[in-house]
């Protein structure tokens, strides 16, 4: 989507990198969504649903009710993924929306990809954040806590650890989202 692939002596090489209106849309979604999440650490429903409505109309606009179809799949795609974590309270609602809502518009594959990478870029923040405030140590034992009470109980929040009960710092996911759809969009 972000490039067209040429066959050079075997070899796969980008010949053109163009941005879409697709890419402009969903860089300033996530953009706004990353700013009032280090603000305010919400995500506001309306920029949420807004764009996932916005996405469907516009995929539906474009290319019709098969477009449309992917758009949901794409939107159902980065609700279903972000569901777990949320239900284990590891993050906000807001975060789990605006993944789906650019689901929405990139579409299922895209969605996929866009997921992979902010998981990556998510690992290496929670690292950084967990590490600069002197909370690495701890973290790793929660880390060891949770898998240890996932084993015993069954995978179920651990209160001491979710967001609402961690003392612990806390990273606006919203910017990891930001990073991976950067990825998403550059690399596909």
């Amino acid at each position: 989507m972000a490039a067209l692939p040429s066959q050079t002596g075997g070899m796969s090489i980008r010949t053109e990198a163009t941005m879409t209106s697709v890419h402009i849309c969903t860089l300033t979604i996530a953009g706004t969504a990353c700013v009032t999440d280090l603000r305010t650490r919400r995500i506001p429903n309306i920029l949420t649903f807004g764009a996932a409505l916005a996405g469907l109309l516009f995929q539906f606009a474009t290319g019709g009710v098969e477009a449309l179809g992917q758009a949901a799949l794409g939107w159902l795609l980065g609700a279903i993924v972000f569901l777990l974590p949320f239900a284990l309270g590891g993050l906000g609602g807001g975060d789990v929306k605006l993944i789906a809502a650019l689901g929405a518009w990139l579409g299922p594959v895209d969605a996929v990809w866009l997921v992979l990478y902010t998981g990556v870029a998510g690992g290496v923040m929670a690292l950084g954040v967990a590490a600069v405030y002197g909370y690495l140590g701890t973290a790793v034992q929660n880390v060891k806590l949770l898998l240890s009470h996932w084993r015993v109980a069954g995978i179920q929040s651990v209160p001491e650890i979710t967001l609402e009960g961690s003392r612990g710092p806390k990273l606006a996911y919203a910017f990891p989202i930001l990073i991976g759809l950067v990825a998403t969009v550059w690399l596909r």
